[in-house]
């Protein structure tokens, strides 16, 4: 007869055994819950960047970022502006500077802008002036100043700190003329033209009125019909000829007020006499309004 102390297991060994299997079943239970948090942590990182780059696409195309102004700063919201201009793609430092006057160079050139820039060396800076205000563009981006100037030059800034965006090379050295080399105003072929035309209908009204003035007279014949229609044909004629002659007079006119604000406008922001506007600041005393050494001096308007 066998020993039942040997063939059978005992009472802790039957309550032991069941609770170390349960042990050693939970334990890799728990560890894959663990890793079920972390990849769900990972899954919620990579839908903040999908989300993230959603809105990003959304800007670039709610936005013309060549043609980026003021109005569209002024309606981007902050998480827009977060997404759009990344902070660490962004250009500072001289590089940016270089890049913010070649830009207003060229917006100038095409008269997008008016204003004189000036590129400062030391301590590094950029300032932009007008005769209604001014903007100075510090190497980190950031800008102090007021009026019009200040209102063009933030969306130039906020371009040319994004290395997508491309500044032009080949700009004018000296986009602004010399007041006194400002022409009265453009386009004279057209005003010849228009007062050839009007001289020519001024002839052709005195014509049918010559010619009305001889049928009274019975040398070209007597009907009253033909005398009215050429009476009121002459009439008709020497008028348009006046009112042409008149456009072109009032069109002389106003280039000749135009080109004498634009030379005022040269003139008091020192393209003459080399002073600048008294509001304008001081950015370095040492070396102010010279165009060697420490300070660059660009004209642009």
């Amino acid at each position: 007869m066998a020993d039942p102390d040997s063939t059978s297991p005992t009472e802790d060994e039957r309550g032991n055994t069941p609770a170390d299997a349960v042990t050693a079943e939970t334990e890799p239970g728990e560890h894959g819950a663990a890793d079920d948090g972390t990849e769900e942590a990972d899954d919620g990182e990579s839908g903040e960047e999908l989300d993230t780059e959603a809105l990003r696409k959304q800007v670039e195309e709610k936005y013309d970022f060549d043609n980026f102004g003021p109005a569209d700063m002024a309606e981007m919201t902050a998480e827009e502006w977060d997404v759009a201009f990344d902070e660490e793609s962004w250009i500072t430092g001289d590089e940016l500077l270089d890049r913010v006057t070649r830009d207003l160079r060229n917006r100038v050139a095409n008269r997008d802008v008016f204003a004189r820039i000036e590129r400062h060396r030391d301590p590094p800076r950029v300032l932009a002036y007008s005769d209604e205000g001014y903007a100075v563009v510090y190497p980190d981006g950031s800008l102090e100043g007021e009026g019009t100037v200040m209102r063009d030059v933030k969306p130039t800034v906020a371009l040319c700190s994004m290395d997508s965006y491309d500044v032009p090379e080949n700009v004018p050295d000296r986009p602004l003329p010399e007041p006194e080399s400002v022409p009265e105003g453009g386009g004279e072929l057209g005003n010849w033209m228009l007062q050839a035309i009007a001289g020519a209908q001024f002839l052709a009204g005195i014509a049918l009125l010559g010619g009305a003035v001889l049928a009274t007279a019975g040398v070209i014949g007597n009907r009253g019909t033909s005398i009215a229609l050429l009476v009121v044909a002459g009439a008709a004629f020497i008028g348009v000829s006046l009112v042409l002659f008149f456009t072109v007079a009032n069109a002389r006119l106003s280039d000749t007020f135009r080109a004498e604000e634009y030379r005022d406008r040269l003139r008091a922001i020192g393209l003459e006499d080399g002073e600048r506007p008294e509001f304008v600041p001081e950015l370095d005393p040492q070396n102010s309004g010279s165009e060697d050494g420490a300070t660059e001096t660009d004209e642009a308007g």
